[in-house]
């Protein structure tokens, strides 16, 4: 079992930076692919950014240019860093992992096998 934990949220100005933080348990977080969704009020979740096992990348069109994901494995903690905010970034912003072996980050919410519980990010314009 993995638990993942986020956190780094909070309430910005438009244009303005966070860096989110996703600390996993576990001795096996090197060889998961990991991601970030996120789910706005009243909308479907929807995927943000993902990184494989291998450290290749995948970034929503949305995000693409602003928002970086990377991963520290020494340190089991996974990282959003999210630059030029727009009030449409506002959501609650998820973390997870998935067990499987593929070295392409997976874009698919069903993929994954762990979540954490979420932390808040809002963008006042």
């Amino acid at each position: 079992q993995v638990q993942l934990v986020e956190s780094g949220g909070g309430l910005v100005q438009a244009g303005a930076s966070l860096r989110l933080s996703c600390a996993a348990s576990g001795r096996a977080f090197s060889s998961y692919g990991m991601g970030w969704f996120r789910q706005a009020p009243g909308k479907e979740r929807e995927f943000v950014a993902a990184t494989s096992w291998r450290g290749i990348t995948d970034y929503a069109d949305s995000v693409k240019g602003r928002f970086t994901i990377s991963r520290n494995n020494a340190e089991n903690t996974m990282y959003l860093q999210m630059n030029s905010l727009k009030p449409e970034d506002t959501a609650i912003y998820y973390c997870a992992a998935d067990r499987g072996t593929s070295i392409i980050p997976a874009r698919e919410g069903s993929r994954y096998d762990y979540w954490g519980q979420g932390t808040q990010v809002s963008v006042s314009s």
